[in-house]
């Protein structure tokens, strides 16, 4: 990871390795069950058919060119690459994930929450604006300046974003403490559910005209 210290790498490794132990995940009861899309010579566990352990190979625990800078040519500015057992078959039980983060100049990882896991980030290029906001009733904002190098924590549930707000691109890698953390982006959750919520509820809830959120809504739908 350019501009990042090995030092800094290890103690982020360190913390994620902390932050895994104490995953909402069920404990795996063998030493892996690398994952597979059907049932042929295999057993169920986890959501996951297992492959047979004398059938594993080193293929099944790794992963290719996550250094590949990835399109981030959207709206967002911004492209997120989850790697979870779909990816890394002997992720499945193993209560951890990973994801890499590209950012355009000024582009946006949106307000979010990850239902079943903390995210740990660590920064490998460029300057990000993050932070999150504490439950009700507080809704306590904790925001800070991260550079390469840097490391910041989104506790699990809490809302949560990324800005980048420099003038080149960035990149970040975030660890999860589950195989998979779940995703909620909450522009998208509110604004452009199926079948999209009555924009009574919204204009009342968000305290504007019904307009406004008729506006809102077409982005999203």
């Amino acid at each position: 990871m350019k501009g990042v210290p090995n030092c800094l790498v290890a103690l982020a490794l360190m913390a994620l390795a902390c932050s895994v132990a104490s995953a909402f995940d069920p404990s795996p009861l063998q030493d892996f069950c690398v994952a597979l899309n059907t049932s042929t010579d295999a057993v169920f566990v986890s959501g996951k058919f297992c492959k047979d352990p004398k059938l594993a190979n080193a293929n099944d625990f790794s992963f290719q060119g996550l250094n590949i800078p990835r399109n981030t040519e959207n709206a967002l500015g911004s492209n997120v690459t989850l790697l979870n057992a779909d990816q890394i078959p002997a992720l499945n039980t193993l209560g951890t994930s990973l994801a890499h983060i590209d950012y355009a100049p000024y582009g946006l990882n949106p307000p979010h929450t990850h239902p079943r896991s903390t995210e740990i980030l660590l920064v490998a290029e460029g300057t990000l604006y993050v932070g999150f906001v504490t439950s009700n009733p507080n809704n306590r904002l904790f925001t800070k300046i991260l550079k390469a190098g840097d490391v910041f924590v989104f506790p699990i549930g809490l809302i949560h974003f990324q800005f980048n707000v420099g003038k080149t691109n960035a990149v970040a890698f975030s660890g999860f403490g589950s195989q998979n953390p779940g995703l909620i982006v909450i522009a998208n959750a509110v604004f452009g559910s199926d079948p999209p919520i009555n924009p009574d509820v919204l204009a009342k809830a968000f305290q504007v005209d019904k307009k406004v959120i008729d506006d809102l809504e077409k982005q999203f739908n």
